[in-house]
């Protein structure tokens, strides 16, 4: 077993495949979210080539033992757990500074019928109670170049950034804290992929009329760029939603940039309302186990009416010292209108996250 291990960590370095869920490992190495993910949409259990990349390539340190997650095999896990130091200054009130338990996350897949049939589990235990954010039953078909699952889960739309508070995850609704109950049809092919979702549209909570919810999301990829187009649609008694747009990746370089922009037109509004987000990331892995991520965010709330633009500007230094562990020091910058004090305030961060 160590051995198998041993030769897998060696490919993963040789190929320097994918992993966690950061998008710009993705265009960083012109792979798939599935080289590295259980769920062909990113993020979530680590497969085994995801597991060992941030063990050998990522970490300063490289290990002596590796572990992939397995049990037996049929059984394997994972989990991440983030806890926060943050700062928040917020104009005319006072400042802010506390410990914050982000989230502790458990994943286990079963493996009933290996490489054909399985069934996943996603679920979050802290804070607060126990929730499940993906459950599923997964069957592949097409000698694995389309599949189709059914349960709980992540609607596929856009990047996945692991921040939800990110504007491209926050303003459409479509995030780690909005899984949907429904099915997805998915095909792989060497330089695509194509997800379309039907849900119920309610973010995991009870049904509550007939509409549903259709979400759609396409990419052609190359090894050093990539570009895709996401859809989204919401019928739902109080007023249609619908949401479109692109994202972009390429590789310049050593940086890895990530490129962003949608267009949300609510009816739920009275009247109507258009807003407009978008998202531009640049990544330098400048050193082995260091990464330096910039990020500008832009948010127009309602394209009708002038100068109420909301921007954020954000700088992390991202540190990997050993094998499953990651910290993180960052800067977060709002810029909104002058009236509205939680739209201008600055935040600083330090993170401690765990993984396997």
């Amino acid at each position: 077993m160590k051995s198998k291990i041993t030769l897998v960590a060696v490919i993963v370095v040789c190929l320097c495949s994918v992993a966690q869920a950061e998008p710009w490992f993705a265009i960083s190495t012109g792979q798939k979210c599935m080289a590295c993910h259980e769920s062909p949409t990113g993020g979530g259990k680590r497969t085994v080539f995801g597991a060992m990349w941030p063990q050998t390539v990522l970490s300063q340190k490289v290990p002596t033992q590796f572990w992939d997650g397995a049990i037996n095999t049929r059984l394997s896990i994972g989990a991440d757990v983030r806890v926060n130091l943050a700062a928040t200054q917020i104009p005319d009130q006072e400042n802010r500074f506390a410990f914050e338990s982000e989230e502790a996350l458990l994943y286990a897949k079963f493996d009933l019928i290996p490489n054909k049939f399985f069934v996943y589990l996603d679920e979050r235990v802290a804070p607060g109670g126990a929730s499940s954010r993906e459950a599923y039953a997964f069957f592949w078909l097409q000698n694995n170049k389309s599949y189709i699952r059914a349960g709980r889960i992540f609607l596929p739309f856009g990047w996945r950034l692991e921040d939800d508070s990110a504007f491209i995850r926050q303003v459409p609704g479509i995030n780690y804290n909005t899984p949907d109950d429904g099915i997805e049809f998915g095909l792989e092919r060497k330089n695509a992929s194509m997800q379309l979702a039907i849900t119920n549209g309610t973010a995991g909570a009870g049904e509550v009329d007939t509409g549903k919810q259709f979400s759609f999301r396409g990419s052609f990829i190359q090894p050093k760029w990539r570009a895709g187009l996401s859809a989204n649609m919401n019928v739902a008694d109080g007023g249609d939603r619908t949401m479109y747009g692109v994202f972009l990746g390429a590789q310049t370089g050593p940086v890895s940039w990530l490129l962003e922009a949608d267009r949300v037109e609510d009816d739920s509004f009275p009247g109507g309302r258009d807003l407009d987000v978008a998202l531009v990331e640049g990544n330098w892995l400048f050193k082995k186990g260091f990464n330096l991520k910039a990020t500008y965010e832009h948010f127009d709330p309602d394209t009708s009416v002038d100068e109420d633009e909301q921007n954020r500007t954000s700088l992390v230094l991202e540190y990997f010292p050993i094998q499953f562990m990651q910290l993180s020091l960052g800067a977060r910058f709002r810029d909104g209108i002058p009236q509205n004090a939680l739209q201008n305030t600055n935040e600083y961060f330090l993170q401690l996250h765990g993984y396997f």
